[in-house]
């Protein structure tokens, strides 16, 4: 049943009762060949308070926005901003009205300023030092803090972010939509990014968020609307629901929101890896001595600020990068060892080693994105036929279980994997790589883009590997998470190990600090 409320208290700041429109979507429906992205969806967005846009992967969500933000055009529907009728037809008519989006992918150019990013694209004569100044002052106005002459490339993750909200500020928006705003943020990043929303929404902005993390959902919002299956569901005032009745929203039955962490079962080292460097093809340190034991039956997690060093860990013990320096072996369960570093890929599998690696960029190192779901699941298989005919009937049989047990929305198997939305992508991976019985299972942001249904059925699975006695070292960006789900924990701080710490005991704030300062019980254990 829908729920609508028409306002909500700003967090004791002030109330919001007397709303001011700055945008009406009404009937809003778009289409993508026989898929209906979008059902007739009605959307408030106000004036000074940030609401929240939650569903679950495939609701609609991001393609509503994008229409709002001038990407796609509605097949049916109206819009109106400030009471006015308009047409939105590409991202500069948007701007025009006031509109900016900041993506999950920023759109900057590294070798560039942030005020030559901030002004790129504008008409009229380029004045560095005149936008120098403005900067400033919407810097100054909000809390952001922004060097105007550092380069892109010279930035952190959460510095580039703020330069991307400070450019659509800079052109004038006054309504912001956020997409996975804290996705790579930690917790110390994620308040001072709340800080600056709430200013923002002290001086009239009207912001929207669409996230998967229902506890910053609580903490930031002031209303909530759920779609599902691309409909409108409802409308609520964040004070007057909980993560649990959001959740059952969002799916449309009630879920469960709590991780199992069985103990670890007869744990023994699988992975020892000591004194392990790495450097990038340009010569950049990657990974700087990092030593640590993964066992099996226990799941490892790894946390870091993005680019710390955890793409190049794990595809150094897949065998896909090369090591400087140092030690990867793979202990057998009769306590005999091999060494990884230097050998083929290929080569690791032929002697048993399994290790089933889900990258962090999905079409670009793990799926085939023309291929059909069944061809995807065939690329971990087609070695294994002993004719020059491929075997498809086991692949096809994988994809079809997949597909049930993760809930994939996809017309057919035979569907391109690129034309399923990110979430649907990351099931597919994730389901191939899990199908194929590891004893070390290597995960980098196995949840990433996933709704909160998804993850936790990803979880369990994830626990499933771990009772089976499988060595599983897991990537993640959100602590609550890593904190639930991990038995230990190893926090990586620029290529280095800046400690390893009991998941049962850890907590945010700690993980937090171990993520930005290099120190504390930084040695493997």
């Amino acid at each position: 049943m829908a729920v609508h409320a028409k306002g909500c208290l700003d967090r004791g700041e002030k109330p919001l009762d007397n709303v001011v429109s700055a945008v009406s979507m009404h009937n809003i429906t778009k289409r993508f060949g026989s898929v209906i992205a979008n059902d007739r969806v009605n959307l408030e967005i106000n004036r000074g308070e940030i609401l929240a846009l939650l569903g679950e992967n495939g609701s609609g969500k991001t393609t509503l926005m994008n229409m709002l933000s001038g990407i796609y055009f509605p097949d049916e529907g109206s819009i109106s901003v400030d009471g006015r009728d308009v047409v939105i037809r590409s991202p500069r008519d948007a701007f025009d009205l006031g509109i900016g989006m900041i993506h999950q992918h920023f759109k900057l150019v590294d070798v560039l300023t942030a005020a030559e990013n901030i002004v790129l694209g504008l008409k009229g004569r380029l004045d560095i030092k005149g936008a120098s100044k403005r900067i400033r002052e919407i810097c100054d106005a909000y809390g952001f803090e922004v060097n105007p002459d550092q380069k892109i490339y010279d930035m952190s993750v959460s510095q580039k972010q703020t330069v991307e909200i400070v450019k659509v500020l800079y052109r004038g928006a006054s309504i912001l939509i956020l997409d996975e705003p804290t996705a790579v943020l930690t917790p110390q990043e994620t308040e001072k990014l709340f800080a600056v929303l709430r200013n923002m929404r002290r001086d009239g902005k009207a912001i929207v968020i669409i996230t998967h993390k229902l506890h910053e959902v609580e903490e930031i919002s002031d209303r909530v609307v759920t779609l599902r299956h691309g409909h409108y569901v409802g409308d609520v005032a964040t004070r007057d629901t909980n993560a649990q009745e959001m959740t059952n929203m969002m799916v449309g039955h009630a879920v469960s929101l709590n991780i199992d962490r069985p103990d670890p079962v007869s744990p023994r080292p699988r992975i020892e890896v000591k004194g392990l460097t790495v450097r990038s093809e340009e010569g950049l340190l990657k990974l700087d001595d990092v030593s640590f034991i993964a066992n099996s039956g226990e799941i490892l997690g790894i946390a870091g600020i993005s680019g710390s060093g955890q793409k190049e860990l794990l595809e150094s013990i897949a065998g896909l990068q090369a090591a400087e320096k140092g030690s990867i072996c793979y202990i057998e369960d009769d306590g005999s060892r091999e060494e990884l570093i230097g050998q083929d890929p290929l080569k690791i599998a032929e002697k048993g080693v399994a290790l089933s690696f889900v990258p962090e960029d999905r079409l670009g190192m793990g799926l085939v994105a023309d291929m059909g779901l069944t061809d995807n699941m065939m690329l971990r298989s087609f070695r294994e036929g002993h004719s020059v005919f491929t075997d498809r009937k086991g692949p096809h049989d994988v994809a079809q279980s997949v597909v049930e047990e993760l809930s994939v929305s996809t017309p057919s198997l035979d569907t391109p994997v690129r034309r399923l939305s990110g979430g649907n992508v990351q099931k597919v991976l994730v389901g191939r790589e899990i199908t194929t019985a590891p004893t070390v299972l290597l995960t980098a942001y196995a949840v990433r883009g996933l709704d909160i249904n998804s993850s936790y059925t990803i979880y369990d699975l994830i626990n499933r590997q771990k009772q089976k006695g499988v060595a599983i070292i897991y990537v993640g960006e959100d602590l609550d998470v890593l904190i639930e789900l991990c038995d230990r924990i190893l926090v990586l701080c620029a290529g280095r190990v800046s400690g390893i710490v009991d998941g049962r005991g850890a907590n945010k704030e700690q993980l937090g600090y171990l993520m930005t300062q290099v120190g504390g019980a930084a040695h493997a254990k």
